[in-house]
């Protein structure tokens, strides 16, 4: 049924209502003028709640994550010009990490668009390339049909944002039809699953492999099916290794876990790969590290698990494509599998295996240098010590939002996840900036789960302006720097391929008065036995908090000297 009965005065008020119908929860948004009327229309809205950001940029990452984290698009809205190219990062983003989400720009006048205008740019061709549709409205009586596509698009797999531009002189005028105009409802589609032959086939390739692995993607948590990914990987004694954004897919804590792969040249997840003899990947996307990285020379057999077919690419030749619902298709070639075991052996001989000591003892090493130290005592903190902390203060349902920098490597590499979404890498478009106003979405989303924004001195200052937001809204959000006075990252590379870095070094601000400036807690770690505690003491304040924890970035290159070159995933 429409979300409200009230009357539809104009172009706007019909808009909020297709905004209703669909269940749109949040719009995010920085005020202007050509979106006054929209505005306005929702201040009369019970069911939507706007949030005002500080930046366009920000409102994008927070519908961005919203998508992300929930499937359901949320609205990022700007005003024309400036207010729209400040979107673009944001919507980027979400088109890359396959986050659902519809932006919405005001324009100038429709009877100004032929010709050079205040402010006026392109904004549908600006938009074309990272967006999965957009148009602009041009007839009033259009709305519902407009919106009801532009949410559909922005859902249906691959998921993605979307866009609309609306007028100003448009938004402000009555619908052009005298019959009552009134939103498109939404319907439910559901995915189909291979046939039983297609399951057949992929069931006796990999029953006729020695040494499979499983490479999951950001996708088996798009589709809720972790549940099945683990059943297939325990039923066949399987080992699983993970894309950043796929971290959750599995638990860490269990022994089929590899963790992540995406990290270095030569990591040991890396070798689990070379020693495969069949990669089955599940809801892997390309853009979240590429195929030449783990299949130089195309050479493996893949079975492809997704909704949607395989890109084309020289080392990415699946062998076999499995497209549907991903859960219901893990779930029936288990049962296909059962019966045939692995390489002549069922699950509990491949329990006792050679391989699978070998497995072991490749997220064996990954631990260890987790575990050599976390009773360091060396200052500034080291990354391996300061992630084992947060491990340690956070329960297994709550969120980590990284922001892209060094740091990210490091969570990626050892923070482990337990449950699906509690760690959110972009690692699709990798955009800096993210942490703070994703970690705001992530605690609209679960405001009974503990959020840290996770960020490096250099991403958080790019949209820290979000901290004001975070505390007019009330969204009791954990943000915590690490702190190296530089852009480790840029750094990090600069070193391994020059031998020295450049431009990449920079002031900061002190943290913790800036923190208190915004009337937030701040708090700063001064030796590595107090970054525990000051973790436990700003995730109980009751409202936001700030950490600044100064970082021993010369871990870096020694991980680079024992692993490797960085990877491409990791940049």
């Amino acid at each position: 049924m429409p979300a409200s009965n009230r009357p539809i005065r104009t172009a706007a008020d019909l808009l909020v209502e297709c905004l209703e119908a669909e269940g749109c929860a949040y719009v995010f948004s920085v005020p202007g003028e050509e979106t006054m009327d929209v505005l306005d229309s929702l201040s009369r809205s019970e069911r939507i709640r706007h949030v005002t950001t500080r930046h366009e940029q920000g409102a994008a990452f927070m519908a961005d994550v919203h998508g992300r984290l929930t499937g359901v698009s949320a609205v990022a809205m700007s005003t024309l010009g400036p207010g729209a190219t400040n979107l673009v990062t944001g919507v980027a983003d979400a088109y890359l990490d396959r986050a659902p989400m519809v932006a919405i720009t005001g324009q100038t006048g429709s009877d100004k668009l032929h010709k050079e205008a205040h402010q006026l740019v392109d904004i549908v061709r600006m938009f074309d390339p990272v967006t999965k549709w957009n148009a602009r409205v041009e007839r009033i009586d259009a709305i519902p049909e407009i919106v009801r596509k532009a949410f559909r698009v922005a859902e249906l797999e691959k998921p993605g944002p979307t866009h609309i531009e609306l007028p100003e002189n448009l938004a402000a005028s009555p619908p052009e039809s005298g019959d009552v105009v009134r939103p498109l409802l939404p319907t439910k589609t559901y995915f189909p699953e291979p046939t039983d032959e297609a399951i057949a086939h992929a069931a006796r390739l990999i029953s006729t492999s020695s040494r499979p692995i499983i490479l999951a993607g950001n996708g088996v948590l798009r589709q809720h099916a972790s549940d099945g990914l683990r059943a297939l990987a325990r039923g066949l004694h399987v080992p699983v290794a993970v894309t950043f954004m796929g971290k959750g897919a599995v638990d860490d804590r269990s022994h089929l876990s590899l963790m992540a792969v995406g990290l270095q040249a030569r990591d040991h997840v890396l070798t689990g790969f070379d020693r495969a003899d069949l990669v089955v990947s599940v809801g892997y996307d390309l853009v979240e590290y590429a195929p030449s990285r783990w299949n130089p020379d195309g050479s493996k057999p893949i079975v492809h698990i997704d909704t949607q077919p395989a890109e084309v690419d020289a080392q990415y030749r699946p062998t076999i494509e499995l497209i549907g619902e991903i859960g219901g298709t893990l779930r029936r070639l288990l049962d296909a599998l059962l019966p045939l075991g692995i390489g002549g052996r069922d699950a509990t001989e491949r329990h006792e295996s050679k391989e699978t000591l070998v497995n072991a003892d490749l997220r064996f090493a990954l631990l260890r240098d987790l575990e050599a130290y976390e009773a360091d005592d060396g200052f500034p903190v080291k990354p391996q010590k300061a992630i084992a902390d947060l491990r340690r203060a956070l329960g297994p349902d709550d969120i980590v939002v990284s922001d892209v920098g060094a740091h990210k490597i490091w969570v990626a590499r050892l923070y482990q996840a337990y449950q699906p979404n509690t760690v959110i890498i972009s690692n699709g478009f990798a955009a800096m900036g993210i942490s703070l106003p994703g970690a705001i979405a992530a605690k609209l989303v679960h405001p009974e789960r503990r959020v840290v924004a996770l960020c490096g001195d250099g991403g958080f200052l790019m949209n820290s302006q979000e901290l004001e937001t975070a505390r007019r809204i009330g969204a009791n959000v954990t943000v915590v720097i690490w702190r190296d006075d530089g852009y480790g990252l840029i750094d990090w590379k600069q070193r391994k391929e020059f031998g020295r870095p450049f431009g990449v070094e920079f002031g900061n601000p002190d943290f913790v008065a800036y923190a208190e400036s915004f009337g937030i807690a701040g708090f700063r770690v001064g030796s590595s036995a107090d970054l525990y505690p000051t973790l436990m003491r700003a995730l109980d304040v009751p409202g936001p908090a700030l950490v600044e924890v100064p970082i021993d970035y010369r871990e870096n290159l020694r991980l680079t000297e024992r692993l490797g070159a960085l990877a491409g995933g990791a940049s």
